[in-house]
């Protein structure tokens, strides 16, 4: 059963190391993503299952010890989903981009408290599959943790990466208040064509979640919301 959630953007600045001198600006957003990864440790969960999303040849699962480089972004960072089983190699298939922000943030926040693994969810899936997915990810382990990867929509302004589309806004508020209250109604509900539109990746890793949740129980709290270079950013914590 899914024990508790954290919902953190996935921008690659959100590494200083990436965001070079344009690390400050994003300070608070990272110091609320390391506080919903302490509400994680918080449950004592038996398992951590990093989701967001993936293109075609990042989707799927990762096991433990799987590593993310952000060579493509000019730094010479790897970084690690957790640690390998002792005694077995470490994974070759390379972490699609979210997850390797993810996995920055498990190292930033020194995560030590259950094994962990990673999830690449295809950024066109479809809501059923995605509900399915997390009914499956939270059936993993009597204490289950997610750690959820993905951004708003790309449309905020003009300077936008998918220039402004009047509706992303409205878009993004809606999915804020969702995972506030921790709606799985709301969250399930999304519209996928327009999320597409919108360029909004979280999308498909916010109804995961929604799938992982159905029965837990959990509530939710805001404590990031802004849209830095134009793009929407939520940080959210349920327990």
């Amino acid at each position: 059963m899914l024990v508790a959630a954290a919902v953190c953007p996935c921008p690659p600045l959100l590494v200083p190391e990436v965001a070079a001198g344009a690390g400050p600006e994003l300070d608070a957003a990272r110091k609320a993503c390391l506080d919903a990864v302490g509400v994680l440790a918080a449950a004592k969960p038996e398992l951590l299952i990093v989701a967001g999303p993936a293109g075609p040849d990042g989707d799927g699962p990762f096991a433990p010890g799987s590593a993310g480089s952000f060579s493509g972004f000019g730094v010479g960072l790897t970084v690690r989903l957790g640690d390998a089983p002792a005694g077995s190699p470490a994974p070759e298939r390379p972490l699609p981009a979210s997850l390797a922000v993810g996995a920055w943030l498990l190292g930033r926040a020194r995560w030590d408290s259950a094994p962990v693994e990673g999830l690449g969810v295809g950024e066109t899936l479809t809501a059923d599959r995605c509900l399915g997915a997390g009914a499956d990810l939270a059936a993993r382990a009597e204490r289950v943790a997610l750690l959820v990867m993905g951004d708003g929509s790309a449309c905020r302004t003009v300077k936008a990466p998918g220039y402004l589309d009047e509706r992303a806004a409205a878009f993004d508020a809606a999915a804020a208040r969702a995972l506030e209250s921790a709606d799985l109604a709301a969250l399930s509900a999304l519209d996928e064509s327009l999320a597409y539109e919108l360029k909004a990746a979280g999308r498909a890793p916010w109804q995961v979640l929604a799938g992982a949740a159905r029965g837990a129980g959990l509530g939710g709290q805001l404590l990031y919301e802004d849209a830095p270079y134009g793009v929407g950013y939520a940080v959210a914590a349920w327990s």
